[in-house]
């Protein structure tokens, strides 16, 4: 499409279909006429038809297109921005943020933070960290920002609260230890390698 095309607004050359719609009764027995003109039409019977074959099938077929939730909830894409989750190592489960700060200077609504410290191996430490959700727009910018894919969105959605001080979200970030095999990677700088578990066994680093 040539930038001319792109700017034409007329809307008879640019490929919509024009809608004949029927002037509106004014009469008492015009309006009659035109509700049983539209109550005896094909479109009636079609509804009908596409209703009763959908109860057909979860009636006698067992395939009930609704789901039942909370019990039941349908599965999301891996990419999807839901709740923030820290990732951790897969040797040692310890988190793999190293406490540079990116995330929360590239924050846009300005609901990260992060408290840091020097520890006994002269290492930057991650103290404290903190997401408020309530001010959070699920924009990504701090999982694509990250140099050790540390923060990504993990798939937890149901996030509904009465009081605001529940969204600042500082507690179960971090993946526990018990659930690093089923953490899921992201692809990007930093991501696991599809030979990672050789390379585990040969490190000498215990952190």
């Amino acid at each position: 499409m040539s930038f001319h095309d792109l700017k034409e607004k007329n809307v008879g050359t640019s490929g919509y279909v024009q809608v004949e719609i029927e002037e509106y009764p004014k009469t008492g027995w015009g309006a009659f006429k035109q509700v049983m003109g539209r109550t005896l039409s094909t479109e009636l019977f079609k509804g009908l038809g596409i209703t009763f074959k959908i109860m057909n099938e979860a009636l006698f077929k067992n395939q009930m297109h609704t789901v039942k939730y909370p019990m039941e909830q349908l599965p999301i894409s891996p990419r999807y921005r839901a709740i923030h989750k820290l990732l951790g190592l897969l040797e040692s489960g310890n988190n793999r943020c190293i406490g540079c700060g990116l995330c929360e200077k590239i924050c846009i609504s300005n609901c990260i933070r992060m408290e840091t410290k020097i520890d006994s191996k002269s290492r930057k430490e991650v103290v404290e960290y903190s997401i408020n959700l309530g001010r959070c727009i699920f924009c990504g910018y701090c999982a694509e920002v990250c140099p050790e894919l540390a923060i990504v969105h993990g798939g937890r959605y149901e996030n509904a609260s009465e009081q605001r001080a529940h969204f600042a979200l500082k507690d179960d970030l971090l993946t526990p230890f018990d659930s690093i095999a089923q953490q899921i990677e992201f692809d990007g700088f930093g991501a696991i390698s599809p030979d990672a578990d050789a390379k585990i066994k040969k490190t000498p680093l215990a952190y």
